[in-house]
């Protein structure tokens, strides 16, 4: 085989996102054991860092060896036994992916809808756990399906009224918007290192509050999947236990990606992503066009606009694409065909990214037929 030689993309997706050359250069650094006193030094820096970012004091916050999925499954698998109710709060298609995976495991399902793009008030969240009171209730902070923000307290105060704890996927927010765990009542709160935290795909940001860490140590049943497993992996990490194999690689691309966004500052790089999201809006308003998320629902660093009437968006990806080497997402289930999702994140959330984006954008929508 030929020397590997992967094409430049401009990566406005909803992740994986820009890479600084930094983390790239981190990940070629000499690999040390799983067990070497080196790699927990990296870890310990990660944890740390990791504890800025979701806004916490945690002492149970790691990195999962595993994609934001694998963070998903954690939460589910470590916190419900079989016949624990779960409810749901969905509104989009990672909601509906953490209803499946309570399914798996043999938790009592109670999903609450609402069509995808919308938040739940607070009102609407207390008569669902009034009427349920659930063991554990679950919600997306930013929905990647979307585009739409939740407010995390619009969950954590109902549910904690009926005693449950609460999950919270954070996959699109960490990193780029803020998620203030402990400020927001969150028990729970899982990510991945690929969108707002600018890293390569691999690594789950996990974190567990006081309440959830006493559930789980109360917990009779053992972890129907091993690899999982929060007590495990705190053996290893605190105890340095042998469980698996870690990542070495992807931990110091971890540590560089948190390293970059402390020496920024995490509330100047949430501004710059807020700032950078005001700008994208208002220029794509000026092209005609028009955000899929109510203003004041949005979520900064993934931007969901809808596909004109008329305009075939695949056609506009493809040009992206393979003429500008630039990457955005599509809308998929309902909202297929009929959203763009881009996200600004990392080093393209600033006014160069932008005019790298709609100089190509602009010129995609005019080649596919669309008014702009």
């Amino acid at each position: 085989m030929a020397s590997l030689s992967p094409p430049r993309r401009w990566l406005f997706g909803p992740g994986p996102t820009q890479i600084e050359q930094r983390v790239y250069d981190a990940m070629a650094k000499p690999v040390v054991g799983y067990l070497d006193p080196f790699f927990f030094e990296v870890n310990e820096d990660v944890r740390a860092g990791l504890r800025e970012v979701f806004g916490t004091r945690n002492a149970f916050t790691l990195a999962i060896s595993g994609t934001g999925s694998a963070g998903m499954e954690t939460a589910v698998s470590n916190f419900l036994d079989p016949g624990a109710k779960l409810l749901v709060f969905s509104a989009g298609y990672f909601a509906d992916r953490i209803a499946e995976m309570g399914r798996r495991h043999g938790a009592q399902v109670v999903v609450r809808r609402k069509p995808w793009g919308e938040i739940f008030t607070e009102a609407e969240a207390r008569e669902a756990v009034q009427a349920e009171r659930p063991h554990v209730a679950a919600f997306v902070h930013a929905e990647t399906s979307t585009g739409a923000l939740q407010d995390p307290l619009a969950i954590t105060r109902p549910a904690h009224g009926v005693g449950a704890l609460v999950i919270a996927d954070c996959v699109t927010s960490l990193g780029a918007t803020p998620v203030d765990v402990d400020a927001s009542g969150i028990d729970i709160a899982y990510s991945c290192s690929q969108k707002g935290l600018s890293c390569p795909p691999g690594l789950s940001p996990f974190t567990v509050s006081a309440a959830a860490l006493e559930a789980l140590n109360q917990r009779k049943l053992d972890n129907p999947v091993w690899y999982l497993d929060l007590k495990l992996l705190a053996d290893y990490y605190d105890g340095g236990k042998y469980h698996h194999t870690a990542p070495i690689s992807s931990f110091y691309a971890l540590r560089e990606g948190l390293a970059a966004i402390l020496e920024e500052g995490t509330q100047k790089r949430f501004d710059r992503h807020t700032r950078a999201h005001a700008a994208f809006v208002k220029r794509i308003e000026a092209m005609g066009l028009h955000m899929h998320v109510a203003a004041g629902q949005r979520i900064p660093n993934l931007n969901t606009v809808r596909v004109p009437e008329g305009v075939d968006d695949a056609l506009v990806r493809k040009a992206l694409l393979h003429e500008h080497g630039i990457e955005v997402g599509a809308g998929f289930g309902p909202l297929a065909g009929k959203i763009f999702r881009i996200g600004l994140m990392g080093p393209l959330a600033n006014e160069d990214g932008l005019d790298v984006f709609f100089s190509a954008f602009e010129r995609s929508m005019a080649r596919a037929g669309a008014a702009v």
